[in-house]
């Protein structure tokens, strides 16, 4: 699954044209973003938006920002408040999340 697609599903399952809801996605200016802006990233042809944007997706599509980060490669911003200690503490955390991401289904054991 790409950001893309995940945005691109969510818009489907809440029955929401693109040119719905790029008109409720506004930018730091207040401006809606445009349909073909919208189109690109459903379609992978752009990078995923920067938090601005990503949090408004995934509040009006009902995502888990958490996964829509995850998407886009970043770590959400909730998670970056508390600095490490060590380079070993963000490599236990990391091997922490691969065992438990690798489980499936949100961690929990099969």
């Amino acid at each position: 699954m790409t950001f893309g697609q995940a945005i691109s599903d969510a818009r489907k399952a809440k029955q929401m044209s693109q040119k719905q809801l790029a008109s409720v996605v506004l930018k730091e200016d207040g401006t809606p973003i445009s349909p073909q802006y919208l189109n690109d990233i459903e379609r992978d042809r752009r990078n995923p938006p920067g938090e601005f944007l990503l949090d408004q997706f995934a509040k009006i599509l009902g995502i888990p920002e958490e996964y829509l980060y995850f998407l886009a490669h970043e770590i959400p911003p909730k998670y970056r408040q508390v600095p490490p200690t060590s380079p070993r503490q963000v490599q236990q955390a990391f091997q922490a999340f691969a065992r438990s991401y690798s489980r499936g289904k949100g961690g929990k054991e099969e």
